[in-house]
């Protein structure tokens, strides 16, 4: 009889924590367009606080995605949606990262503040958003379509009996 492994296995980290920098980034994304429209500070305070927090988790992804590599790469059939699916993923981390450098130097240096700075971390993340929304395609080809990290059951599934 086969027996079930483990769930919190390295490949089984990155889904864990993948889906933070998903929303994080979508949401910051949105209240930062809102802000450019509505003038009120909340707008662009929530963008802020969840621009930085996803800067955070997409790093943290990252790193989680290339601990799950070592381990993926050798069970799919076609390593090279993995290999788009990681670089995808590092512009996404560093076009995030630059909006969040440009935010933070406009805090800092009172100079840089205005409309053109706020439009170009808005382009920045809204770029970051349309390759974010290309890498969850890829991940989700790798999951569904090549099993990849997925533990698949025996035909008869006796591994889950008493």
């Amino acid at each position: 009889m086969a027996q079930l492994p483990e769930f919190l296995r390295t490949e089984v980290y990155h889904p864990l924590t993948v889906h933070f920098p998903i929303v994080l980034l979508l949401i910051a994304t949105a209240f930062k367009v809102i802000a450019l429209f509505v003038k009120r500070e909340v707008w662009q305070l929530g963008g802020r606080i969840l621009l930085a927090a996803g800067v955070i988790a997409a790093w943290a992804a990252i790193y989680t995605g290339d601990l799950a590599d070592g381990i993926v790469s050798r069970q799919i059939c076609d390593p090279t949606v993995l290999y788009s699916h990681e670089q995808f993923a590092y512009t996404v981390a560093w076009l995030f990262t630059a909006a969040a450098f440009v935010e933070g130097l406009s805090l800092t240096v009172r100079k840089l503040g205005g409309k053109w700075v706020s439009i170009s971390i808005v382009l920045l993340m809204l770029a970051g958003s349309g390759f974010l929304t290309y890498v969850g395609h890829l991940g989700a080809k790798l999951v569904y379509q090549q099993a990849a990290g997925v533990y698949v059951p025996s035909k008869d599934c006796s591994e889950f009996e008493n």
